[in-house]
């Protein structure tokens, strides 16, 4: 199943929801809305900076994690940054195509 990173930024209302609930309350809500798509959570972090939440998760397909992805974001309370993770062994077979591509200019 296809892993995906989410880097998460709460916005002033999100960051209220989460002082009522708690981080481990926020967490099921993501885990709960990774299942209702066929997906799980791997991991997921707090952490200080800028973005709030790393997440790493399995979802079907692109479509799927798209989905997750812009439900969360509609809430207005967190915005998300979702990253398509390649396993080493996709990479082995990406480097094996032949790509024909001409570099600007030449």
């Amino acid at each position: 199943m296809p892993k995906y990173l989410i880097e998460a930024t709460y916005t002033l209302e999100g960051t209220r929801g989460l002082l009522r609930e708690g981080g481990t309350k926020r967490r099921e809500a993501v885990k709960a809305a990774l299942k209702s798509i066929g997906g799980k959570v791997d991991s997921f972090y707090y952490a200080f900076g800028g973005t709030d939440v790393y997440a790493i998760f399995d979802a079907p397909d692109n479509v799927s994690a798209a989905a997750c992805a812009a439900a969360i974001n509609s809430t207005g309370a967190v915005q998300l940054r979702t990253t398509v993770l390649l396993e080493p062994e996709e990479i082995d077979e990406a480097v094996k195509k032949s790509v024909k591509y001409r570099a600007p200019g030449k």
